[in-house]
């Protein structure tokens, strides 16, 4: 639906898009995630025409679009701020796109209350808009864009005035509605969990550049990069040395762990300044209790910070022989007790959890 062909972008001197080419495929949820600065808005608004391209092309639907407007463009745009007119009622800012719509009045309410009843509202068509809740505002940018039935909806940062619970529960909606609707979603957003939760597949960005562009998973369990493994989520690291390399994968000397080896598909990652590390998410670490034994490796660790969630119980460890704290998590189940500082406690992993980054 999308494609990117070695686009750049200028402001001045500053180069805020360097040579991105990818593709989005039609139907499909895409997000674009980074820190703040990296260009993926910038990107966003090449597609939608806000922004010019100093050179490549952005293609859509197989259409070059360097001369058509934004206007005409098969797009359309959920803003950060939803940019809803407080002074229209819900129907009246729905409804605000049909305007120049050759269809009769009937028709056009009809649409409206069609587009309402996708996101939720059916009914509110006379409500005042500034006297919806900020989830409900939200709504109304999505029927205003949705009633154009565009081939492609752009979200920039839609969610991110939402409180916390709210902010679930719209993720939640639009994945389904995206499902129901079935056309192109491009999110921008600088939350990984939301990527993650949302998209088919997403494109991590840093300095105008995409550093990677996978599905949520194999970003997650094989970042390419230990930037991306650092930004996606958290990842601990452990300091290794590089001792022998096969068919059967990379045998290291990683620093508490000992000797191990570590398959290929594990073992691509780049390192970064600070040279070769093995990496591992707290989830794929489990701490022994009494009568427990491990199933493959173990090694000794001393607690030294616990913070408790609820329903799980983060714990930073000093792994004997290792001079920085790595992060575990543990979900508390009952009979499980919640450990204290200073205990020492036994580490069971697996070789099958790291990621060697080189």
């Amino acid at each position: 639906m999308i494609q990117f062909r070695d686009v750049h972008k200028y402001y001045g001197d500053y180069h805020a898009l360097r040579g991105i080419t990818a593709s989005i495929k039609a139907g499909e949820f895409f997000s674009l995630l980074g820190p703040s600065g990296c260009g993926k808005t910038t990107l966003l608004r090449t597609i939608a025409g806000f922004e010019g391209i100093s050179s490549g092309a952005v293609l859509i639907d197989g259409k070059d679009m360097a001369s058509v407007p934004p206007n005409l463009r098969p797009t359309n745009m959920v803003f950060q701020s939803y940019a809803i007119f407080p002074h229209l009622t819900v129907a009246e800012n729905v409804g605000f796109g049909l305007r120049k719509d050759p269809r009769s009045k009937d028709e056009k309410a009809k649409a409206v209350e069609e587009a309402l009843g996708m996101v939720g509202l059916k009914g509110y068509g006379a409500r005042a808009a500034h006297a919806l809740s900020g989830g409900q505002r939200q709504r109304v940018a999505l029927a205003r864009a949705l009633i154009l039935k565009p081939k492609v909806l752009l979200l920039d940062e839609p969610l991110s005035a939402l409180d916390k619970k709210i902010r679930e529960q719209m993720q939640m909606e639009l994945i389904r509605l995206q499902r129901e609707v079935g056309i192109t979603f491009v999110l921008v957003t600088h939350d990984q969990e939301e990527a993650l939760v949302m998209s088919d597949r997403i494109a991590v960005m840093f300095e105008g550049e995409i550093a990677q562009l996978a599905d949520p998973e194999t970003l997650y369990r094989r970042p390419n990069s230990r930037r991306v493994a650092n930004f996606i989520g958290t990842m601990n690291f452990l300091p290794a040395r590089v001792i022998s390399e096969g068919a059967a994968g990379v045998e290291v000397e990683a620093e508490g762990f000992g000797r191990v080896l570590i398959d290929a598909e594990r073992s691509g990652g780049a390192a970064g300044q600070d040279g070769v590390c093995v990496g591992f998410r707290p989830e794929t670490m489990t701490l022994l209790y009494e009568g427990q034994t491990a199933t493959e490796r173990e090694s000794m660790a001393t607690v030294t910070e616990v913070v408790y969630y609820g329903d799980m119980t983060y714990y930073d460890l000093l792994i004997d022989g290792t001079k920085d704290p790595i992060r575990i998590s543990m979900r508390n189940v009952p009979g499980r007790p919640v450990l204290d500082i200073g205990t020492r406690a036994r580490l069971a992993w697996s070789p099958h959890a790291l990621v060697l980054f080189r």
